[in-house]
């Protein structure tokens, strides 16, 4: 057998133990000081000759100088760990389901709110919103001594909410507006004119409120989940009513006491592709086919039902790309970056394209863009499955539908409905914030979504789809969330058309490939990418305290 060329045999490490004469300005120092290079008792031989190797080449190449006492203390010091971030916290719905089956159903997943993010800005309308409803429910006598709301934001939301638009999304659920209705004009209203002042009638009385109410707080510290919020209602220095929230990924919330609602078992449990696999293969079924009868049981629900939400997120995802296509190329995204429009410039100049499989490219990127630059501009988005992520699945949507292929709309709900169990997987086992995992979890996310909508239009086994979704999944892993300045726009436009592009590579490679022959499954991938968002540095996820976020100059 050939030893692999990284490694070295004892002899060579033994040699490395003899000291070489010097030269006269050996700058590693006397002679006398390298003859003690005894291997300290219980330090492991070969981890101490190597380390001491490193050293002396360090010294070497910097010309310092160095004792065998300092040396020997280097080769022997402790690894250094890098402080482990505060575990999600055991109390939170979002852990305790990874127990059981998948219990999420469509309307719950694919939610119509305001961008950029749908844990920076959905998930804290809803949050203040559910808090202003909380509040109105209150006794008419602890309401009349109301003087104030306030809302703190800690974690990610306090790091990258300015860039997010946290605060205006949070001032407009305090209000009494939800992300499915919100008017993006009133968002924008309040990045215009930040000095504005709202009366929120609580019974007999009226509270003012404005931006200065959302209080960017601490970043650091030991929160249950990275997008922590709390809400008071208050009575000069007396606190009515305080309630602690938390935004846990994909316009998903929950709270301090939460409790899920309760639901219909599933007609098919399941909590693995594995196990999903089984299901339909055994029964004879699609992918779709038993995500469509677990959507009817657990809520219970008409197939009609079911299918008609479906065509609305469908026509919102059309919508998205076409505004973000109508949208003139000299527009200038919101915020310090300046970034121009350029899904138009994209699509007419691949339309150009002297070859079809550039012209696709270059088309599908550009429904991609176009959909991630309304997110951008903080207009109405779909989660599929977070707003970051917003220009992936519509661009195959679109690509499919009326602005390509132009296949069945069955075809396509059916790709939206095995689209869902995907992300659904994710969530149970894994993670969608960019808060806890990075952007792996919301591009990387996305993009094995869409691979299984367009492999499942085109009629695949169940196999090619998961397939198609793992090799999506598995060429995002590790990808960090690095928003330069804080804002949804570097890198994260630019990534749905790489999300969009790869997910169509993956159905490619997974219907032309041997199925059998696939050596990673989906729940493998699932399992490197959570592992991986707890092995990342908090600084790559979602703080805009690394990567792109340090290195790109504002001018």
């Amino acid at each position: 057998m050939f030893k692999n060329e990284n490694e070295i045999s004892d002899d060579k490490l033994s040699s490395i133990e003899q000291p070489c004469e010097p030269d006269r300005d050996d700058p590693l120092g006397p002679p006398d000081q390298l003859d003690s290079a005894a291997i300290p008792p219980g330090v492991d031989r070969r981890t101490f000759l190597m380390r001491s190797a490193v050293v002396g080449a360090t010294v070497v190449i910097t010309g310092a100088q160095m004792s065998c006492q300092d040396r020997t203390a280097r080769a022997t010091a402790p690894a250094r760990n890098v402080p482990d971030e505060p575990p999600l916290s055991a109390d939170l719905n979002v852990v305790k389901q990874e127990k059981g089956p998948v219990m999420t159903t469509l309307d719950e997943f694919y939610k119509v709110g305001p961008g950029p993010s749908s844990s920076h800005t959905i998930g804290p309308m809803r949050i203040t919103y559910d808090f202003y409803q909380r509040c109105t429910k209150l006794p008419a006598d602890q309401l009349a001594k109301a003087t104030a709301l306030k809302v703190y934001l800690f974690g990610s939301l306090s790091a990258t909410g300015k860039g997010h638009g946290t605060e205006r999304a949070s001032l407009a659920g305090l209000v009494g507006k939800e992300p499915a209705t919100v008017d993006p004009a009133f968002l924008d209203g309040l990045r215009d004119n930040p000095d504005q002042s709202f009366p929120v009638k609580l019974g007999a009385k009226t509270v003012n409120v404005t931006l200065k109410d959302i209080v960017f707080d601490s970043v650091k510290g030991d929160f249950p989940h990275p997008n922590t919020m709390t809400c008071k209602l208050m009575a000069g220095d007396k606190v009515l009513l305080e309630q602690e929230y938390y935004s846990v990924g994909g316009g998903f919330i929950e709270w301090k006491g939460y409790t899920p609602p309760k639901k219909n078992p599933p007609k098919y449990p399941y909590s693995t592709m594995k196990e999903l696999r089984q299901h339909a293969d055994q029964n004879k079924l699609t992918i779709a086919q038993v995500i469509l009868a677990n959507e009817m049981a657990i809520p219970g629900k008409t197939e009609a039902e079911v299918y008609a939400f479906v065509d609305k997120i469908i026509n919102a995802m059309v919508a998205t790309v076409k505004s973000g296509l109508a949208v003139p190329d000299d527009s200038v995204l919101p915020g310090p970056i300046k970034l121009h429009s350029k899904a138009a410039t994209v699509y007419k100049r691949a339309m150009d394209d002297k070859y079809q499989a550039d012209r696709g490219i270059g088309v599908l990127s550009a429904y991609a863009l176009a959909a991630s630059e309304e997110n951008g501009r903080g207009h109405l988005v779909i989660t599929a499955p977070t707003g970051g992520s917003a220009g992936v699945m519509p661009s195959l949507v679109y690509g499919l539908g009326e602005g390509g292929r132009k296949l069945p709309l069955d075809k396509i709900r059916q790709g939206m409905l095995a689209a869902a169990a995907i992300g659904y997987l994710c969530k149970h086992n894994a993670t969608l914030s960019a808060a806890e995992g990075g952007c792996q979890a919301e591009i990387g996310v996305a993009s094995a979504m869409a691979a299984a909508l367009v492999t499942t239009a085109y009629d695949a086994e169940s196999r090619v789809v998961e397939n198609a979704a793992e090799s999506a999944l598995e060429h995002h892993l590790g990808m960090t969330c690095d928003p330069v300045a804080g804002f949804v726009q570097v890198p994260c436009i630019e990534r749905c058309a790489f999300g969009a592009v790869k997910a169509w590579t993956a159905y490619a490679i997974a219907s032309n490939e041997i199925a059998s022959r696939h050596r990673v499954d989906l729940d493998a991938t699932i399992t490197a990418m959570a592992q991986t968002a707890k092995d990342m540095n908090s600084k790559y996820k979602e703080t805009s305290e690394g990567g792109l976020a340090l290195s790109v100059t504002l001018c």
